[in-house]
């Protein structure tokens, strides 16, 4: 949009402002790269001399603040590589810039702040765009700084990466802060480890994470709730070994692909196996065991399983991007004729599971990238007509659909769902793809009312995608604050004082009787230290108990976001809690 293509330039323009701000302030430094980004702005430096830390923001920050307001002129000039070469003479990462341009014939261009005859100008090699001047770069703010490889290559020079972030006015930039400040809050790697989730450890490796017992509720609700809507649109479990023979990927095409991102295996015998990246290759060989025919048409394989993906050690966060990735899988076989139902089946339920955690969608069509047919698999006729089926079905939903070229998966078009969470940060979350080249790869069948063989399509569905970066998401969108039906600990009864720990216990039996998750908190401590544990754990009833409670069979119920509720009676309140389970409820405190 417009919009965005003026942030992208202003934001730009305030990554050559940092750049000669720190040179007016004295620095020593090679200028590396640095572009705009979808959230601000960022430069590499190679420092020659001292160093900069935030500590430093401030006065870089007026510097720059200085330039803004002084509305230099920036101006885009054409050079011949000699002029080139002559203004970044010292600058070794320019040069290489320099070179790889001259390699592919581009041209040089540099940009100027400043009055170009002037002492105080500053120059940088760009291909731009860029504002008109400083004064329209609008409100700036520098976030942190962190060690970049140049290039991203762990084997190249470490240099000092400095970000930022600028917008049009200092409202939306001071909304951006207090959205940022919520996002550090809400960080699902420390609310996991705060909320007794997931751990990591230096002994098992980076990006494995592994799952306590709380952690590993959540994960199986989450599981069963998928599992629940698939079951209903009758889908059936397989189960498939996490290792094969490099032959099956060669077939399906992933080998030559992806070989670089696969954990490989020889074995005692010299047989190379790999640790499989993914499930669909698996599924084809489990309906091609036998034949089918057309009545038995689709066949819907669901898996929850985990895949593993040799990431590079730096590009490794969390539970957002691991190793191990758990998927919620499933692969519909379907004739020709049915494609439109399985693909209108599994929408239904993407939108079924989402609402119930309040994230809204929009869908993304991730189609190929016409000019580069050499990245997939078949021809671009099948492309295009496998996309304006997707498309069809998109516009027959109604759906807020956007089409982006070059995102699809090399075997296949997709309809990706983008989920937006409670600080309005976008994430791609399910996709479904339809594929009809895996299919012909492995030469996949039925028999038709002739007795004749036909093609098989296949639908690739995953409802969360990635269990562990779904659940990311969902602390995050809850401040790991979930609703009842999905919280590990559901309800503690908190006795005021040892005479009452019988009663706790009476209670906690009748709440275990209806499945409800709860537990009693009986340690010597003070009620109000066990009120403030439970709600910094985000456990959403507190029952406490007394004399009182225990003389007229009632709980003393309170919520974990401070509201009491008072004295009720022990059968209501498991009434209401039951259905706010069933109902799989957002709210709780109503």
């Amino acid at each position: 949009s417009k919009e965005e293509q003026t942030l992208y330039k202003m934001r730009h323009s305030a990554e050559h402002v940092l750049t000669q701000a720190m040179r007016n302030l004295g620095y020593k430094f090679h200028m590396a790269m640095g572009p705009a980004t979808d959230k601000g702005f960022y430069f590499d430096f190679e420092l020659l001399d001292g160093n900069v830390s935030e500590e430093d923001f401030p006065k870089i920050e007026e510097e720059m603040n200085r330039i803004i307001k002084s509305d230099l002129p920036i101006t885009r000039e054409e050079v011949d590589e000699k002029t080139a070469r002559e203004l970044f003479k010292d600058n070794p990462y320019k040069q290489e810039w320099i070179d790889e341009a001259i390699q592919k014939g581009e041209s040089l261009s540099v940009y100027w702040t400043g009055q170009p005859d002037t002492k105080d100008a500053f120059v940088d090699l760009c291909a731009g765009p860029h504002v008109k001047s400083t004064g329209k770069i609008g409100a700036i703010k520098l976030l942190s700084i962190a060690g970049a490889y140049w290039r991203g290559d762990e084997n190249n020079k470490m240099l000092t990466r400095i970000y930022g972030t600028a917008f049009p006015t200092q409202q939306e930039l001071d909304t951006f802060l207090e959205n940022l400040e919520e996002a550090r809050r809400r960080d699902h790697k420390v609310l996991g480890k705060k909320l007794d989730l997931f751990i990591f450890s230096d002994k098992v490796g980076g990006g494995l994470p592994m799952w306590t017992p709380k952690g590993t509720l959540l994960r199986e609700l989450l599981d069963d709730f998928v599992w629940e809507l698939r079951k209903a649109k009758g889908y059936v479990k397989v189960e498939i070994p996490h290792i094969t023979k490099k032959d099956l990927y060669e077939t399906s095409g992933h080998w030559a692909k992806f070989a670089d991102e696969l954990f490989k295996i020889t074995t005692r015998e010299g047989h190379q196996f790999v640790v499989k990246p993914m499930n669909c290759p698996h599924h084809t060989q489990i309906f091609d065991r036998k034949t089918h025919s057309y009545k038995e048409m689709p066949q819907r394989y669901a898996n929850t399983t985990m895949v593993y993906r040799d990431e590079q050690s730096g590009e490794l966060s969390g539970l957002s991007r691991v190793r191990s990735i758990t998927q919620d899988d499933a692969h519909v076989f379907c004739r020709e004729d049915q494609v439109k139902d399985e693909v209108e089946s599994i929408w239904d339920i993407v939108e079924s599971f989402y609402s119930a955690f309040g994230l809204p969608l929009t869908v993304r069509l991730s189609f190929h990238d016409p000019e580069n047919m050499d990245a997939y698999l078949g021809d671009a006729k099948l492309w295009e007509e496998t996309e304006e089926q997707i498309r069809q079905i998109a516009k027959g939903r109604g759906a807020n659909y956007v089409e982006a070229l070059g995102e699809a998966a090399f075997y296949g078009p997709k309809v990706d769902f983008m989920a937006k969470d409670s600080l309005e940060r976008e994430h791609q979350v399910a996709t479904i793809q339809i594929d009809r080249n895996m299919p012909n790869r492995f030469e996949l069948s039925y028999i038709n009312e002739k007795g004749e063989k036909n093609s098989v399509v296949m639908i690739h569905a995953a409802i969360m995608g990635s269990i562990e970066r779904f659940t990311s998401v969902l602390i995050e969108h809850f401040a790991g604050a979930f609703p009842v039906w999905l919280s590990p600990e559901q309800v503690v009864v908190i006795p005021i004082s040892d005479k009452q720990h019988d009663y706790a216990n009476s209670i906690l039996n009748k709440l275990k009787e209806h499945n409800i998750r709860a537990f009693v908190d009986d340690k010597s401590e003070t009620m109000g230290n066990k009120i403030r544990k439970a709600q910094e754990q985000k456990v959403p009833y507190m029952l406490i108990v007394g004399d009182k409670e225990r003389e007229s069979n009632t709980v003393n119920v309170r919520l974990r976001d401070g509201q009491k509720r008072g004295e009720v009676n022990l059968e209501d309140f498991i009434d209401d809690i039951l259905k706010k389970i069933a109902n799989r409820s957002l709210i709780f405190n109503e």
